[in-house]
């Protein structure tokens, strides 16, 4: 199978590298408005550079979409309309009404996925494995201040990988949503069912963290996204008294987790529904329903955009 990249940023370019060691992957094409840049990640990854979009869907199976978000709906639009097989970086678009137009004109039997990579993050599915009953839970996202970001608030960069998080893997419910902050700076609380659900993100932050915390009735469940570990925290049933003061000492468990590089899973699972025909993981719908709720959250954020 060839496979194309549209957009070489940072996204883009990690998309170049893993398609170049994928098995399925016989070629690999190239696009970028920068051509220089475009020839220099083809030269480190054994690609072809073409010389135009039009250029590069004559000569491939299946393209990732990788421009900046301000361009998704245009791009994709054009793309999708050739009945081109399609993987968009997230979010599908900039805002959730050019989504459903999208949606509106995806081709029957053409394969559009949205990368929403947390979702192929291993530790996803062991959580998902362990919750029943959760009480309580509650996600981080914060991030040092970058440069790439230009158009997109810290809810639709950082916070709407915990969203889809939630309503596709942990509850596929609706959320009813209060929040407050700024672009940059993030709190959502929300209601899922009985559950309330705490997201906070950030781009103003000294350290990276990305950790998810969810409390049942007898255990607490932690896990970290990027070192991708779970731990579990069981109450001993048994209590001490020491120097007046209640003592717990509780049972920790470390989840075995088959760790893996989640872009690798969600290109490889995209490979697979072109090759099959089967829908792709994250849909262009649960896509649009994720942008919803970040505006939800931006509306009530100081400086909404």
């Amino acid at each position: 199978m060839d496979v194309g990249v549209i957009g070489i940023g940072m996204m883009g370019r990690n998309h170049v590298r893993i398609y170049s060691e994928l098995k399925p992957v016989q070629s690999v094409y190239v696009y970028d408005v920068n051509q220089d840049q475009a020839r220099i990640v083809a030269e480190q990854n054994n690609a072809e550079v073409a010389g135009s979009i039009h250029e590069l869907l004559t000569n491939v199976d299946a393209v990732s979409l990788c421009v900046p978000t301000p361009l998704h709906y245009q791009s994709a639009l054009e793309i999708i309309k050739t009945g081109m097989h399609t993987l968009i970086e997230k979010p599908i678009c900039l805002t959730s009404t050019e989504g459903h137009k999208l949606i509106q004109n995806i081709p029957k039997g053409t394969i559009v996925g949205v990368g929403h990579i947390e979702r192929f993050n291993p530790i996803v599915r062991e959580i998902t494995r362990i919750i029943s009953n959760p009480l309580y839970i509650e996600l981080k996202r914060h991030n040092p201040t970058s440069s790439r970001i230009t158009a997109s608030s810290v809810v639709e960069d950082l916070m709407i990988h915990d969203i889809d998080i939630i309503l596709h893997s942990l509850f596929q419910d609706h959320l009813e949503v209060f929040s407050r902050g700024t672009r940059d700076v993030a709190m959502a609380l929300c209601q899922c069912g009985n559950t309330p659900v705490y997201l906070s993100a950030s781009r103003k932050a000294s350290k990276k963290i990305r950790m998810i915390h969810i409390e049942q009735e007898d255990i607490t469940i932690e896990g970290d996204f990027m070192t991708q570990e779970v731990y579990i925290y069981r109450k001993p049933g048994l209590y001490s008294v020491e120097n007046e003061r209640y003592v717990q000492e509780n049972i920790v468990e470390k989840v075995q987790v088959t760790k893996k590089e989640p872009l690798r899973d969600e290109l490889l699972s995209f490979l697979d529904s072109v090759r099959t025909g089967k829908e792709f993981p994250v849909t262009p719908e649960q896509a649009v329903k994720n942008l919803e709720v970040c505006e939800q959250i931006v509306r009530g954020l100081s400086h909404a955009i």
